[in-house]
């Protein structure tokens, strides 16, 4: 066989693997968003799943992934293939470009998206905060002490009776206040009439004649 022949084979040999290569590659599904429906489908986040993917994190032993249970008000970080007690939950595949756990719950495969926090605005947040507490500064430590959660007719008592004295302290310190700021007025002394010497006449005589 001639070199110019087994060059020839050599080229259509290297021809068909490239086809064959090229055909396996088209076979396979890709990211593009021109997949099928049924692709999309499948990597779709699985609704009303029990279970909530709420972050994930590198440490020293790899990858850890948070799961929360809304209905029994637990979480717990996980890793790859390894079952946690607490949920009876492995995590099976992390997809970051989409940001979906798969994990298996109960014998349910669940697809499961990265859990968003929502941001409230700074307006809704004033509105919605609740008024603070009024300031108790003024009230003395016995009538705050005698208020209680669940009160008794003996602590009924105690808070009416501190309240009370309270009353009759402030009530005392207001007399006191007003008292110094207007003191009672002095009463101007009276002026005695002066008597008339014994000489002199009183009114309607004629003085004596001198002789």
């Amino acid at each position: 066989m001639s070199p110019c022949t087994l060059m020839s084979l050599r080229c259509w040999a290297l021809v068909g693997l490239a086809r064959l290569a090229a055909v396996e590659s088209a076979a396979q599904p890709s990211s593009s968003p021109f997949l099928p429906h049924s692709v999309a489908v499948a990597n779709a986040p699985t609704a009303g799943a029990p279970i909530e993917f709420r972050g994930f994190m590198e440490t020293s032993e790899g990858m850890r992934f948070r799961l929360y249970d809304p209905a029994r008000k637990a979480g717990v970080w996980v890793k790859l293939n390894e079952r946690d007690s607490t949920l009876d939950v492995v995590a099976k595949q992390f997809a970051p470009e989409g940001e979906t756990l798969v994990v298996e719950h109960q014998g349910r495969t669940l697809t499961l998206a990265q859990r968003v926090s929502k941001v409230v605005s700074s307006g809704s947040a004033a509105q919605n905060m609740a008024p603070p507490p009024p300031q108790m500064s003024n009230v003395p430590q016995a009538v705050t002490q005698a208020v209680v959660v669940n009160p008794t007719p003996a602590d009924e008592a105690r808070r009416l009776e501190a309240v009370a004295s309270e009353v009759a302290r402030r009530r005392a310190l207001r007399e006191q206040a007003s008292q110094q700021v207007n003191p009672p007025p002095v009463q101007p002394q009276q002026m005695q009439p002066r008597q008339p010497p014994n000489n002199l006449p009183s009114a309607g005589q004629q003085p004596p004649q001198r002789k």
